[in-house]
């Protein structure tokens, strides 16, 4: 992955020079009667659930206390990978019920109440896969992951080129996908994460089974000097 440096961060402030409909919704409905209308499995295909496993692997740390973040009903980890505590956090009781890698879960409507039920830096690592298209208050939730983590944690936000249009916020539809992992930095730098790496996979040509290509973003709450 290439690194980046860290820019200038003001917290607690919207999204810079962007309008407030740049976050609107399609559909009008509650979260939480919309998703619980949806199918639970992944929209990713294998060949990209695979890759944000082996992305874990090698960028999340294990044995602490992790969060994942509009989790869904699966977490994509690797089958070793041990946790003293790995919670779930979603819109979804459905989904929340049926993700067999949790060990504790929490219903919650991001979009409603952004604010994150739990202790200022009291987790080891938090992971944001393929939710951030629906958020919208982005930079609110990020700031709140910034605040939850442990100095030196890593937040590991990944994402395919697909989305579910009705509730994918309006900006995330318009950007290309290059630019969306260039939103996504610039919201993890305005929360103050730093030692960001950004980084894809794409899918090779003779694995027909294999279409969606993986971005990520990495970036660590900093250390006290």
């Amino acid at each position: 992955m290439k690194r980046r440096q860290q820019g200038t961060s003001r917290k607690g402030e919207g999204v810079q020079g962007l309008h407030e409909k740049a976050f609107t919704q399609a559909s009008s409905e509650p979260d939480e009667a919309f998703w619980a209308r949806q199918e639970l499995d992944s929209l990713m295909d294998m060949g990209a659930r695979t890759a944000i496993t082996a992305l874990y692997r090698t960028a999340l740390p294990v044995g602490g206390r992790t969060l994942d973040l509009m989790c869904g009903a699966m977490s994509h980890l690797p089958e070793d990978a041990t946790f003293q505590e790995f919670i779930g956090l979603d819109v979804s009781k459905a989904a929340l019920k049926a993700n067999q890698a949790l060990s504790s879960a929490v219903e919650q409507d991001l979009n409603s109440t952004p604010v994150l039920p739990f202790d200022e830096a009291s987790f080891d690592g938090a992971l944001l896969c393929d939710g951030l298209a629906y958020l919208t208050k982005p930079q609110q939730v990020i700031e709140e992951l910034f605040r939850v983590l442990r100095p030196g944690a890593p937040l590991i936000i990944s994402f395919s080129d697909r989305f579910v249009p009705a509730k994918a916020v309006a900006i995330w539809q318009a950007l290309e996908p290059e630019d969306r992992v260039r939103f996504t930095s610039a919201l993890m730098q305005r929360a103050g994460f730093a030692e960001l790496d950004t980084g894809e996979v794409v899918p090779p040509e003779d694995l027909t089974a294999w279409q969606d290509t993986v971005r990520a973003v990495i970036g660590r709450r900093p250390v006290a000097g």
